[in-house]
């Protein structure tokens, strides 16, 4: 009786993995024309946030530094 349920989820597994699969072909197929600019805005964005997060750590270790080493 385990055999037969091990068996039955092999094969369920091996079918979703198919569709999985099928579906993400077909998906990598549509593309958006406006990737590059949405892509280019959120880069500079990233970009940005690291800048302030780089400095703001900067800060915070000579502050650490000056008072507390």
């Amino acid at each position: 009786m385990s055999d037969s349920y091990m068996s039955l989820a092999i094969v369920l597994i091996i079918i979703l993995v198919i569709i999985a699969g099928v579906s993400t072909l077909l998906l990598t197929g549509k593309g958006d024309e406006d990737y590059r600019n949405k892509t280019s805005r959120n880069t500079m964005n990233l970009s940005l946030i690291y800048l302030v997060v780089l400095v703001l750590s900067f800060m915070a270790v000579g502050v650490y530094i000056k008072w507390f080493a």
